[in-house]
């Protein structure tokens, strides 16, 4: 009963995705018991991806800036699990969780970076998408050329699962069922965190600079300094999909880094519901099955029938898949009352 009034303190949007989300965290803890390895192993990766496209959300959803080389940040961690793991030779314990540490630090630096020089120097709209879409391409062709360290085209196989040893404790997640649980309780605590983050003052103020940027320095807040804090942690939040991405399939490629997944995380977002950050998990599932299914009849057709659904998508609901819902669920209020007007009616 003490949950109660806290809940009289949500908005009927806020009821409803806390709804969906206790369904759906409820189905995910309980799919190992009648999964199979192989369904367990990709719906961990879906999840993975799903976190990724959080983080995008994070950034577009909720301050309106669009960043078309976020793949670049996923690509920085999965690259940094591999490259220290491997290259290093550390022990197997460990290796990969001083690497993913490694590529989350460095994906956080390249944002601050790159995100200094743009946001400070007033790059908005659709030159900040312009410049982040270079710097994607840039990263690809440092992964592939660099081939003494990243594996060039080919990447780098054997990447040692995710493990961790604390005060003489090992604790090793080679168990894909035990890794999914961790992938879960990763992408629980980052939706939750965000989520308390944008409901309280902060969440005003990041609506108030995607709503009106010059307004909101008028006002007196340092629009460029917020919007590069999320900004870098959207971008470290991806390296930490990628790396653990990693770490789950045993290998890197320069796909994981390249133009492409940073078309696809945008669609992933979208589909979804931009700005609802439950949103992009449904979304990234949508679309993950989509695809899988279309490939199965002809690995050639499923871009022309994703982008056809992408398109369907903008069109009949440009707010993302969970209008779907509301929709039906006016369409059910207005039948309710059809009938009980019938009724009524002598």
């Amino acid at each position: 009963m003490a949950d109660v009034p806290r809940l009289k303190g949500f908005t009927r949007t806020e009821r409803r995705l806390f709804l969906v989300s206790i369904c759906l965290l409820a189905a995910l803890l309980a799919y190992p018991l009648w999964g199979d390895d192989y369904n367990v192993a990709a719906l961990r990766d879906v999840m993975l991806f799903g976190l990724f496209a959080l983080s995008l959300d994070f950034l577009w959803g909720k301050t309106g800036t669009l960043s078309f080389g976020h793949a670049t940040f996923f690509g920085l961690g999965a690259y940094g699990v591999a490259v220290v793991a491997i290259r290093f030779g550390l022990d197997p314990v460990y290796a990969s969780a001083v690497g993913l540490a490694c590529g989350v630090t460095l994906a956080g630096l390249l944002a601050l970076a790159v995100g200094y020089f743009l946001i400070f120097g007033g790059v908005r709209g659709a030159y900040f998408t312009i410049v982040t879409l270079a710097l994607t391409i840039i990263a690809q062709h440092v992964a592939i050329g660099w081939a003494s360290v990243t594996g060039g085209d080919a990447g780098l196989i054997g990447v040692p699962p995710l493990g961790f040893a604390v005060a003489g404790i090992e604790l090793s997640l080679a168990d894909p069922r035990a890794l999914y649980y961790f992938v879960v309780a990763l992408c629980a605590a980052a939706l939750v965190i965000l989520w308390m983050v944008c409901r309280g003052h902060y969440g005003k103020i990041l609506t108030a600079i995607q709503d009106n940027e010059l307004r909101a320095r008028t006002l007196g807040h340092h629009t460029s300094l917020h919007l590069l804090i999320v900004f870098a942690v959207s971008a470290m939040l991806a390296a930490v999909a990628g790396g653990v991405y990693a770490t789950a399939t045993g290998f890197v490629a320069p796909d994981m880094i390249a133009l492409l997944l940073s078309t696809e995380v945008i669609m992933w977002v979208a589909v979804g519901g931009r700005g609802t950050f439950i949103g992009p998990f449904i979304g990234t599932y949508v679309v993950w099955n989509l695809e899988q299914e279309i490939s199965s009849i002809d690995s050639k057709l499923w871009p022309l029938f994703v982008g056809l659904f992408f398109i369907a998508m903008v069109f009949l609901f440009p707010d993302g898949i969970l209008t779907v819902l509301e929709l039906m669920k006016k369409l059910w209020r207005r039948l309710a009352a059809n009938r009980q007007a019938e009724k009524r009616a002598p």
